[in-house]
C-alpha cells in the first residue's frame, strides 16, 4: 500500500511539474489589445482566465498615447499615475507573472484609467498536496482474562470396614459392601411425649416390672 502511495505521488509531482514548465502567452484585450473600449472588459476577460505563475501578459497598445503601469492596490483603485512599480512602454511589452496573488495594471492615462482601462490579474499558487498520510495502527486487543483455576476434584475417601473381633464363628464383612451398611444413619430421635403420654409409659414400665418379679418368685418355689 504504501508503494502504491509514493508511486502515485510521484506521478503527481512529476504532473505538476510538466504543468508549472508550460507556461502561457495570455493576448490582454484579445484582439483589441491594450484601448479605452475593448469589445469584453478587462474584468470579465481575466475572471473567465486562469493565470500561473511563469504565464506572461502580452500588451498590445499605442506607444505614442498610452502605457501600461504596474502599480499597488490604492493606486490600481485611485488611478494614482504618478508613482508606479514599473512603467511598461513601447506599444509592444511582456510581462511575466513571477509570484502568485494579485496583479495590478493600469494605463498611463489617468482619463482612461478612469474609464475602465485597467485590469487585476490574480496569480494562482502552485501548490503540491503531500499524500495522505496512513490511518493509525489498531490500538492492541486486551489480553484475555485469565481463567480461573479450578481446584482437582477431591477424592471420595474410601471407608475401611472396622477389622472383626477375633471369636469364633464370626465373619469379616465381605468386601465391596456398600459404604452405607457400615455406617448407618443415627437413629431419628422420637418425638417428645406429652405428659399424659409419659405417664402411661411409666405406669406400663411398672406392671411390667410387678409380674416379671411374681413370675421368677414362683419358679424358685
Amino acid at each position: 500500500m504504501a508503494s502504491q502511495i509514493s508511486l502515485w505521488f510521484l506521478v503527481a509531482l512529476f504532473i505538476t511539474f510538466v504543468c508549472s514548465s508550460q507556461a502561457v502567452t495570455l493576448e490582454v484585450g484579445e484582439e483589441d489589445g491594450w484601448t479605452l473600449n475593448p469589445a469584453e472588459s478587462y474584468v470579465a476577460w481575466a475572471g473567465r482566465l486562469r493565470f500561473m505563475v511563469n504565464d506572461t501578459l502580452h500588451f498590445k497598445y499605442d506607444d505614442a498615447t498610452d502605457s501600461v503601469l504596474v502599480v499597488d492596490k490604492d493606486d490600481y483603485e485611485n488611478c494614482n499615475v504618478d508613482d508606479p512599480i514599473e512603467k511598461l512602454d513601447g506599444g509592444d511589452t511582456n510581462y511575466r507573472l513571477e509570484h502568485g496573488g494579485p496583479n495590478y495594471f493600469i494605463t498611463g492615462n489617468k482619463s482612461n484609467c478612469e474609464q475602465g482601462q485597467k485590469v487585476d490579474v490574480v496569480v494562482l499558487h502552485i501548490r503540491i498536496q503531500s499524500p495522505p498520510s496512513p490511518p493509525p495502527a489498531p490500538a492492541p486487543l486486551p489480553p484475555a482474562p485469565a481463567s480461573p483455576v479450578t481446584p482437582p476434584p477431591t477424592a471420595t475417601p474410601v471407608l475401611t470396614p472396622p477389622a472383626s473381633a477375633p471369636t469364633g464363628g464370626s465373619s469379616a464383612t465381605p468386601v465391596g459392601s456398600n459404604p452405607a451398611d457400615l455406617n448407618p444413619p443415627p437413629p431419628t430421635p422420637a418425638p417428645s411425649a406429652t405428659p399424659s403420654s409419659a405417664t402411661a409409659v411409666v405406669s406400663g414400665t411398672i406392671t411390667a416390672s410387678l409380674v416379671t418379679m411374681i413370675i421368677a418368685l414362683c419358679l424358685i418355689n
